[in-house]
């Protein structure tokens, strides 16, 4: 159960949340476990790193290259325009996060999608990841599943306008989501795929990761979170002691998003819930 003192940003700065950032990592385009320094592991996971060689996480692609989860957060409004996540953004992610773990749908997977290079106007990113997130959620819960996802938009000078998704899929269903995201491309934008466009990879250098080697799991999923963070207000950055921080980028519309079942209503709906136990 979470505290409305747990929930508050400041507070959550100072104790570290649930999901501790580390501070002593870098947050390049490829990020390797073993070169966050040790010291900085959950109690733990230092000797866990000694014992196992992890395969590394690869975030982001060079720019040419059952309960259904909504889109969440405010609707799209194309005059909204933006430089920087905000505070309240960021603390909406860090929790939704949390959330997913604890709700049992862990985020394991992160997903990068060029919308620039597959063709898909700076206007038109928002429709575009909400389109791709109800496609993946439709597949998963025609399996079965539930899906869980967070998502932010950031435009680099030379990458331009991309999106950071990190998403719940069961291992189960990773085979059949690789086989039809590039058809879910394709249908989004209307044009054939473009190499490199997407990017997908296990956190945690593996499948199932998240219940086999769950610290090496949580290790990595702090390192993804504040990556995809990096774009955040000085005043964010400062508040939640994140490091590795870029420009986010001019982005028309919604900036970040969450599914609706790890959303502030569903987090304060089920919170609710279990003070009523």
């Amino acid at each position: 159960m979470t505290s409305a003192a747990a929930r508050n940003p400041r507070n959550r700065a100072r104790r570290g949340g649930s999901l501790k950032l580390h501070r002593g990592g870098g947050f390049g385009e490829v990020l390797k476990l073993q070169t966050v320094a040790k010291s900085h592991a959950p109690q733990g996971v230092a000797a866990l790193l000694c014992e196992r060689i992890v395969p590394p996480i690869i975030i982001g692609v060079g720019p040419n290259l059952v309960r259904k989860a909504g889109r969440g957060g405010a609707r799209n409004r194309a005059d909204r325009v933006s430089h920087a996540l905000t505070t309240a953004q960021v603390a909406n992610l860090l929790d939704a996060i949390d959330h997913a773990k604890a709700v049992g749908l862990p985020l394991n997977r992160m997903i990068t999608i060029h919308w620039k290079s597959a063709g898909v106007p700076q206007h038109g990113i928002a429709k575009a990841t909400g389109r791709f997130t109800d496609l993946l959620s439709k597949c998963l819960a025609r399996h079965g599943h539930r899906a869980a996802w967070v998502w932010v938009h950031e435009n680099g000078d030379f990458k331009g306008w991309h999106c950071h998704l990190l998403a719940h899929v069961p291992p189960v269903a990773v085979r059949q989501i690789s086989k039809l995201q590039k058809r879910w491309l394709r249908s989004i934008t209307g044009r054939p795929y473009r190499a490199r466009v997407i990017h997908s990879r296990p956190i945690g250098g593996r499948l199932g990761a998240e219940t086999s080697i769950p610290a090496v799991h949580a290790f990595n999923l702090e390192i993804a979170a504040s990556y995809i963070l990096k774009g955040a207000q000085p005043s964010a950055l400062d508040l939640f002691a994140l490091r590795g921080s870029a420009p986010g980028g001019l982005i028309v519309g919604k900036r970040c998003s969450t599914s609706s079942n790890i959303g502030a209503a569903a987090r304060k709906s089920w919170n609710l819930e279990c003070q009523g136990r």
